[in-house]
């Protein structure tokens, strides 16, 4: 707070956007900043309805601070409901209007042709879903962390769980609600999808196959084996859609011995994985998919840059980097026999540096170390204070 740059809280619906808004005004107004002082526009209210350009933003921003003396600050949720909005915040920064925070649920949030005028003025802030450790934090420290783990694997980690009962009818009813809001909402109406029947199956299609390598070709192969024609560019425009709305992330493969990243295939993951239960239910053979999608985030969170590595024929589930950092890492449920434990472990022997290489499971009592490789329990690591 208080530099001349603007802050760009970035995140999927529902993630706590909001909250950390409310809360930095609350820390400013213990600090002794007037509460008129401080503007506050939230777009999912009606109240704000009004505003739906650029110049309506400024106006009202502008006629809001007429009277105001001292240091001042706007605060705009759901920034994207604003047709234009870069144009308004650009004026309230060159004219040192206020400090500016702005929140928004859209990938493409600053990545119009507008957004270049925001170009070297801005700080983006990407707000994740809760890690298991927060998970257990907002449980209030619970000790049944296997059940909490549980929870977690089946809920996931949007902030607003936790203040309704963990069950099944009450969580999963929850949760298709805000993702009928993403769905409905933010992709079918915005961008005018006319065959909302089929955009739904798409959904579908990519919740039920995350961690699996997705192109659009497979996905038409597949729908034409089901007898329904759709296009390979309906196809990619639609997952875009999806990827827009922060539902999923696009992970690309890379290979390890040509150094070059693979096209037309890639791994997708969910920045939630509650609601891919709530949507399509929660399967028990879909544990490793779960599992991986975990490690995907936790190890976003923690600030590492991923993609898929492949080496020669095989795969490694993670290539993680962070301040010329890396990390192998392979995410399984268990271990429990020769040919798995070959193929967790000897995927990553076949890289021929001296980087970290990580085997992640659900195992507690296998050792802690094979063949120079780590191995680790899922919570354990799961509960580590990040690097």
């Amino acid at each position: 707070m208080d530099k001349p740059i603007i802050k760009v809280l970035k995140g999927m619906r529902r993630v706590g956007k909001s909250v950390l808004m409310q809360l930095q005004i609350e820390e400013l107004i213990t600090s002794g900043i007037p509460q008129p002082n401080i503007l506050y526009i939230n777009k999912e209210s009606l109240e704000f309805e009004f505003i739906k350009t650029y110049s309506d933003l400024y106006l009202y921003a502008k006629d809001y601070f007429k009277d105001k003396t001292g240091q001042k600050y706007i605060f705009i949720d759901e920034v994207q409901e604003i047709a234009e909005w870069e144009k308004a915040i650009t004026s309230f920064l060159s004219e040192h209007l206020a400090d500016i925070v702005i929140s928004g649920s859209n990938a493409r949030l600053l990545s119009s042709e507008l957004a270049t005028l925001l170009s070297g003025r801005y700080v983006e802030i990407t707000v994740h879903p809760l890690t298991f450790r927060e998970f257990l934090l907002f449980q209030r420290g619970s000790s049944h962390i296997e059940w909490e783990f549980k929870n977690y694997l089946k809920y996931g980690g949007l902030p607003g769980l936790h203040q309704l009962p963990l069950s099944d009818e009450v969580i999963f009813n929850y949760l298709n609600s805000i993702l009928n809001t993403i769905l409905y909402r933010d992709i079918i109406t915005r961008h005018k999808i006319r065959d909302a029947s089929l955009f739904d199956k798409i959904v579908r299609y990519v919740f039920d196959n995350i961690g699996n390598i997705t192109s659009a070709k497979r996905i038409a192969d597949y729908f034409k084996s089901q007898r329904i024609k759709v296009s390979v560019d309906t196809i990619l425009n639609y997952i875009n859609y999806i990827e827009q709305g922060l539902l999923i992330e696009r992970l690309p493969r890379y290979d390890l011995k040509g150094k070059k990243y693979l096209e037309f295939t890639d791994k997708y993951f969910l920045n939630d994985i509650g609601l891919r239960h709530g949507f399509i239910g929660y399967k028990e053979k879909d544990i490793n998919a779960v599992l991986e999608n975990v490690v995907f985030k936790e190890m976003e969170s923690r600030g590492y840059k991923l993609s898929v590595g492949i080496i020669g024929q095989n795969e490694v589930d993670f290539i993680a980097e962070k301040q010329g950092k890396r990390k192998y890492i392979q995410v399984c449920y268990n271990l429990g026999n020769d040919e798995v434990i070959e193929r967790e472990f000897g995927n990553l022997k076949r890289i021929d540096d001296n980087y970290e290489k990580l085997v992640i499971s659900m195992d507690k009592f296998f050792p802690e170390e094979k063949d120079g490789i780590i191995h680790k329990y899922l919570i354990d690591f799961l509960l580590e204070e990040p690097d």
